[in-house]
Order: C-alpha cells, then sequence, then structure tokens
C-alpha cells in the first residue's frame, strides 16, 4: 500500500490542543509515541490543513521505524484563516507548539534518555513562517503597526529548521497578472489589482486597530478562493506592491529582492540564536507557482551567501539543501514517485545530521 493511500483510509494519533483553540495531530500507528524523543512539527501553506499536502505521508511512513515523531500542526491561519492572518501571529502559535510539544515529550526522558529534538517544517507559505521564526527579534517588538494580536511571546530554539517549495507570493501573481485568465486580460486585472491595492492602502493608512476586507468579487478576479475573506493588511503583504525597494513582512522569497534585504532575513538567523543546526532548503525544480524567469539556482546561491555571510559556523545545509528535480509546489502527481523519494531522503539525511547536534 502506498503512503497516499495509507493516509486516504484514515490515520491514527494524537490529537494535541496545544493552545487555546489551537491543535496538532501526531502521527502514532502502533508506536507509543511519547517513546520516541524526537518531533517534527509540519506548517502548511496557504489553504492547508490536516491530510493536504500529498508527501506528508510519504514522512510519516518514513519515520514510522525512527525516533521521529510527526505533528501537522494547525494555526488559526489554516485552511481559510490565512487571509486574515499574519506572519507575526503564525509564529508566535509555533512557538506555543515548540514549547508544548517539548514539555509533552519531557516526562518520557530520565536521565540516559536521549535528549528530544524539535524541528519545524515550512511548506510553501510555511517556509514564510519559518523563516520569520528564525530572523525576527525574539520576542516581536511591540510598534503601532504591529498586528494587535501579537502576544510579544518570547520564541524557544529550535533544534532544526526546513523551508520546502520557498516561493514568492508576489511574483506568482504577477504570472497572473501578465497572462490573464480565462474570464479577463492582463489589461482588466491590472485594473483590479490597482483598485484593491488603492482601497488597501487607502484603509492601512488610516492607522485603525481594525482590519478590513477586501471584496470578494475583487479578489477572487484575481485568482485567490471566492470563499476566502482577505484583509487589506494581509493582501498588502502578499502582494506587496512596493517590492523590491521595500518589501512587505511576506515576501521573502521574491527573485529581485536586493542583498541587502536579503541580509535582514537569511543574513540573521544566525545571530538570533534560535537554530541549534543547520537551515535545510528544498525548492521544487517544477515549481507551477515560481516564474520561468527564476534560476532556482542561482537564487538558493543567494540565500546560502546571506544566511552564511555573517556567520562564524556555516548555518546553511549545503549538502542537502537544492532543487529536488522534477518536483511540482506540492509534489502531488501519481508521476513524483521519485522527486518524493528525493525529498523524503534529503530530510531524512538531515534528521540524522540533528540528532548529532548539541
Amino acid at each position: 500500500m502506498s503512503a497516499a493511500t495509507a493516509v486516504d483510509k484514515g490515520q491514527t494519533g494524537i490529537l494535541h490542543r496545544y493552545s487555546d483553540g489551537l491543535v496538532a495531530f501526531e502521527y502514532a500507528s502502533g508506536t507509543n509515541p511519547r517513546s520516541k524523543p524526537h518531533s517534527l512539527l509540519f506548517i502548511g501553506g496557504l489553504g492547508d490543513g490536516f491530510f493536504t499536502v500529498r508527501f506528508v505521508a510519504d514522512l510519516v511512513v518514513a519515520l514510522e521505524s525512527t525516533s521521529w515523531s510527526f505533528f501537522s500542526v494547525l494555526l488559526s491561519s489554516s485552511y481559510a484563516g490565512w487571509g486574515l492572518g499574519s506572519l507575526g501571529k503564525d509564529i508566535e502559535e509555533i512557538a506555543k507548539c515548540v514549547q508544548y510539544v517539548r514539555n509533552y515529550k519531557q516526562p518520557q526522558q530520565g536521565e540516559l534518555s536521549e535528549v528530544g529534538k524539535v524541528v519545524i517544517m515550512g511548506h510553501s507559505t510555511g517556509s514564510q513562517d519559518v523563516l520569520h521564526y528564525l530572523y525576527s527579534p525574539n520576542p516581536l517588538p511591540r510598534n503601532p503597526q504591529s498586528d494587535s494580536c501579537l502576544q510579544h511571546l518570547l520564541r524557544p530554539v529550535v533544534d532544526g529548521a526546513i523551508l520546502q517549495a520557498p516561493v514568492s507570493d508576489r511574483e506568482g501573481l504577477r504570472v497572473v497578472l501578465q497572462s490573464g485568465t480565462a474570464t479577463d486580460s492582463p489589461a482588466v486585472l491590472a485594473g483590479i489589482y490597482t483598485q484593491l491595492v488603492d482601497i488597501a492602502k487607502r484603509t492601512c493608512s488610516d492607522g485603525g486597530s481594525v482590519d478590513v476586507l477586501l471584496p470578494l468579487s475583487l479578489t477572487s478576479r484575481l485568482g485567490y478562493p471566492a470563499d476566502t475573506a482577505i484583509s487589506c493588511r494581509r493582501f498588502l503583504s502578499l502582494v506587496s506592491p512596493d517590492s523590491p525597494e521595500h518589501p512587505s513582512e511576506d515576501d521573502l522569497f521574491s527573485s529581485d529582492l536586493t542583498d541587502d534585504r536579503l541580509q535582514e532575513t537569511f543574513g540573521m538567523v544566525a545571530s538570533r540564536g534560535l537554530l541549534r543546526s543547520k537551515l535545510l532548503v528544498l525548492y521544487s525544480g517544477r515549481d507551477q507557482f515560481a516564474p520561468e524567469w527564476v534560476d532556482k539556482a542561482s537564487l538558493l546561491q543567494r540565500w546560502k551567501n546571506a544566511t552564511d555571510n555573517n556567520s562564524k559556523e556555516q548555518v546553511w545545509d549545503a549538502k542537502y539543501s537544492g532543487v529536488i528535480s522534477e518536483a511540482s509546489h506540492s509534489l502531488i502527481g501519481d508521476e513524483e514517485e521519485e522527486p518524493r523519494r528525493d525529498l523524503v531522503a534529503r530530510v531524512m539525511a538531515y534528521f540524522r545530521n540533528v540528532e548529532k547536534c548539541s
């Protein structure tokens, strides 16, 4: 039975409430998961939730006979909640889950037990969450522009971090605007985009603490789900209309960002001290959300240079990071068994190195 089929037929596990209204699902099949010292926390992308990313099943199967547990983490921004969310709120919720999992595993570890490791892995926009977790000030600063929902928590250190399919939302939308859709020409879409940016900027410039929703009749024309509400603040963060000169919070992976901007994000990972081992980055070779003009290998090299530039020790995992050949964004195709094997092999090898880190 394939990994995907196993999940299609149901999956046993434990549903954990790691904070008020927030849960994580720990996959378990036969083995007591609390006997496994190490934990992988998986954060999906826009619209994701439980069982929505196919290769998760492959990772779960690969981890069954190891000392690692797999947690699928739901945030308040999961499923259709992303349109009202923010990276700042996401990483505070991830911090709560990291602390919960450490506490959950700790009672099973005696003096001679192996110290448990916690790795956070982001898929797609989940990668933005992971990078934001690692490079942002800890705790997040208080300022008039900050999300009113933030609690300014101190985020715990993690033992490993993985970015998978870290593509740019801004550049993905740019492709739509240039090519048009089945119902709208590029010229019509440009007008809709300009109208939405104008509404969002005028609303946010008022400085109010209450966010405002954009018209679904307009956001859906740009390709966003017709049933997903998007706030002015999140829209501006995702489309980042003033980039590359003034990139938004969500604009972390665009190919036209300056080296100075990369130093403010990737370049801060080492100095923040929130990552004990190395950063693993896996880009899909046939990612349908990455524009054709993006040179994936060159982009990864720029990220690597920024990550390791100010570090005494190499932070970027140069051995296992790279482009997964023939992989789509979520590796969902039946013909993508080999790319999924490649992804799983790199992740498993990365885990072995994480286990060695003190």
